[in-house]
């Protein structure tokens, strides 16, 4: 499986309608799923849980939890429901979750950790992964770290993905944990030397083809996150400039083979705004977006949307001289 490009995990971004909607535009990034705790799966329903659309792949499930034994159930479900990868979820910094006990909070833990990826590998023929960060409140050293990923790759695991910021627990918000803990990429470089034969995946504030062919250099993938989610035509780019794929549809393309998607989810009990507002960002920085971002928001991304609305999109596109070329995105 392909894991030069990926797009992170999003909590309330990266559901199965936005990876239906990515896909439209990129056959070659891999795909996240949202964050599924695995008590979730354990009592709830698995197939509202995990069910996709079979043209998201290829994809991966994220699942959060610290009970290898639970986490082994989940890793089974997503087998049986097909997906590609099973990540763990070691990085995420908020309150809910570190009361909870998994995320970022379970760097600490690193025995524990390994028991879990122990149980998850032993119950498919998957790849497991983790996704975590470099440290979190005053543990910040190499050295630590080092340590951390290390008891880990002794379970078999063979992927890492890394966002290369420290995560600060309890004091600061998910969003702050975004921005406020400076991004140290040197320590996911210096990882990948230490671990020549390991899969290092970098992460956090990569916006740019530029930035992720510079990156590519010194590790095996780059993954990127709220970009792809506030300029989703950025995956055109990367179709093109990582995986020299020229045949990429234009903004214009993607709205018409989104169209049936919507129509059959509507017949389902979709709701029209559940879809439409992924796509907020599609025109990002051309000529139209600003229309496209009201229209959407006045006619579609309300609770209670027309769903009539959507058989005159394509007259507003191209009524309003929307720039629907499939120029690099600004």
């Amino acid at each position: 499986m392909n894991r030069k490009v990926s797009v992170a995990p999003m909590m309330d971004c990266t559901d199965r309608h936005e990876r239906f909607f990515l896909r439209l535009i990129s056959k070659n990034t891999l795909l996240y799923s949202e964050m599924v705790v695995s008590e979730a799966i354990h009592r709830g329903d698995k197939k509202k849980l995990l069910q996709f659309n079979i043209n998201e792949k290829p994809i991966a499930l994220q699942i959060g939890g610290s009970s290898p034994a639970l986490l082994a159930e989940a890793t089974k479900a997503g087998e049986d429901f097909g997906y590609d990868e099973i990540n763990l979820n070691l990085g995420c910094p908020s309150k809910k979750v570190e009361k909870n006990k998994f995320g970022a909070c379970l760097m600490k833990e690193p025995n524990l950790v390994a028991d879990c990826l122990s149980k998850m590998q032993s119950v498919t023929k998957l790849p497991v992964t983790i996704k975590t960060r470099i440290g979190y409140d005053d543990t910040e050293d190499y050295e630590n770290f080092h340590h951390f990923i290390s008891t880990l790759k002794s379970t078999g695991v063979k992927t890492f993905i890394i966002h290369a910021r420290k995560a600060i627990l309890g004091k600061f918000t998910p969003k702050q944990n975004l921005n406020i803990p400076p991004l140290k990429y040197n320590f996911v470089y210096r990882l990948k030397k230490d671990f020549p034969n390991e899969e290092i995946i970098i992460n956090g504030g990569i916006t740019t083809t530029d930035q992720m062919k510079d990156h590519l250099e010194k590790v095996d993938g780059v993954m990127i996150g709220r970009a792809a989610y506030h300029t989703p035509y950025l995956l055109a780019d990367i179709e093109r400039d990582i995986f020299n794929n020229e045949n990429v549809p234009s903004r214009q393309d993607v709205i018409e083979q989104l169209l049936p998607y919507v129509r059959e989810e509507i017949k389902k009990g979709t709701r029209l705004n559940q879809i439409m507002r992924h796509t907020l960002g599609l025109f990002h920085g051309q000529t139209g977006s600003s229309f496209w971002k009201r229209y959407l928001s006045e006619n579609m991304c309300v609770r209670d949307a027309d769903v009539k609305k959507i058989d005159h999109i394509m007259d507003k596109i191209k009524y309003n001289n929307f720039d629907t070329s499939v120029s690099q995105s600004a």
